[in-house]
């Protein structure tokens, strides 16, 4: 990458380069980083690997940190294995975003899924993620039981006829192609495009950050699932460090999991954390409250 311009969100600063993140435009993450391994501006998004002292190789979307080699795993383990543990049997999976291949990586561990759909916007991701990510995507582009299809995740599960047992929402922040991610009319569609006892997720912000997005998020799908449970996960490279997770489903309950299912090659998730993760702070209980009484 030597005597490319760099993008605004990179600087030289003497002999190393800073990943600057703005967040809101009220906080500013930085970031000091040993090589710019890839750049690309794809027709969505500015994709770049940055490889970053403390963080390892990480995928960067327009400026904001997606996933690293050192904690990408906690986000992917909690977002896949809590749904596919939650569900009596699921077969077929689908995952809306999810272009660093973490998540489907993770679902693939269980051998009752036979299909794993990744509808994901934007191809260049992908490609970047599995040629220079490998850490993370790991064996998917070599497993059989992986179909990816590059389109946009809102008009897929509107005009889909196929009925899922998972649908795993693994999007970026709401801006950007992300934005409808996080609609009403997108989760009814999701919901369409679930079997009777299907299940899905969502990541819903940073509860401390982002308390807008996860009302709003816990509050619609309240309108719409019978069973809403909203969980947790510290990931140091988001903002505000803790992550919530929003699951919704048709019929069975997280909380009520069989977690002798849970697979044991998993570096974060196992089962005391599985059962932990649904219990909340009170700052956020009481955002869920707030959301029940709007």
């Amino acid at each position: 990458m030597e005597g490319k311009q760099l993008d605004k969100h990179l600087k030289r600063i003497g002999e190393d380069i800073w990943l600057i993140e703005d967040d809101r435009d009220n906080l500013k993450l930085t970031y000091r980083g040993k090589e710019i391994i890839s750049s690309k501006k794809s027709p969505f998004q500015q994709v770049d690997i940055v490889d970053l002292y403390d963080f390892g190789k990480c995928l960067v979307l327009d400026g904001v940190v997606q996933t690293t080699v050192l904690d990408g795993y906690i986000y992917n383990e909690m977002i896949s294995h809590i749904p596919i543990v939650t569900h009596d049997y699921p077969r077929d999976v689908l995952i809306i975003g999810g272009g660093d291949c973490g998540a489907a990586n993770e679902v693939l561990k269980y051998e009752e899924v036979q299909s794993v759909d990744v509808v994901e916007i934007d191809e260049v991701v992908v490609k970047e993620c599995i040629e220079h990510l490998p850490e993370i995507s790991d064996t998917v582009p070599l497993d059989e039981r992986v179909n990816f299809i590059f389109t946009d995740g809102v008009e897929y599960v509107k005009n889909c006829e196929k009925r899922y047992d998972v649908i795993i929402i693994d999007s970026s922040d709401p801006v950007g192609p992300a934005v409808q991610l996080f609609s009403e009319d997108f989760y009814k569609d999701v919901k369409k495009c679930l079997k009777e006892d299907g299940i899905m997720v969502c990541q819903s912000q940073s509860p401390i950050f982002n308390k807008e997005i996860l009302r709003n998020t816990y509050k619609i799908l309240n309108e719409y699932y019978p069973i809403v449970r909203v969980y947790k996960a510290v990931v140091p490279s988001y903002p505000g460090g803790m992550w919530s997770f929003t699951l919704a489903s048709l019929k069975y309950d997280p909380v009520n999991a069989d977690t002798s299912k849970l697979k044991l090659n998993t570096l974060y998730v196992n089962r005391e954390i599985f059962e932990a993760c649904f219990k909340l702070p009170n700052i956020v209980k009481e955002c869920l409250i707030e959301a029940a009484n709007k």
